[in-house]
């Protein structure tokens, strides 16, 4: 039985960890017009906890790219040139993360119910 739940558990931390992905993606598409916000990426970690290998989200990393100078005079953040920075967010490379990160959640929600099942299999036949 140790099998199914090292696969549980494996398919339970990756689970969470592109949880915690899609909701720094979600926080770079809130703000990305935001003056001076810089896009956030969350890299993923293998662990090994009782001897099983697991997946968790690292700490938080600022792209470290050049904000974007805008010109607009009337802006209250702009310089004496007119400009102010903007983020750094592209809307499109977030879109994709967002899609890679959901069918990725999805590929291991269905695996952790595969899991499930065959669990649930053996224990019918057991039964018998």
């Amino acid at each position: 039985m140790s099998d199914f739940s090292h696969s549980l558990s494996a398919s339970a931390s990756a689970l969470r960890a592109q949880a915690a992905r899609l909701r720094h993606v979600s926080e770079n598409i809130s703000n990305a017009d935001t003056p001076g916000y810089r896009r956030k990426t969350v890299p993923f970690e293998t662990v090994e906890q009782d001897g099983r290998m697991t997946v968790q989200a690292g700490r938080v990393k600022l792209d470290r790219r050049d904000l974007t100078r805008i010109y607009d005079p009337g802006h209250p953040m702009a310089d004496e040139s007119g400009h102010y920075r903007g983020s750094n967010v592209d809307l499109m490379i977030e879109i994709a993360d967002a899609r890679e990160a959901q069918r990725s959640y999805e590929a291991n929600l269905k695996m952790f119910d595969q899991t499930r099942q065959m669990s649930s299999g053996l224990m019918d036949l057991l039964r018998k």
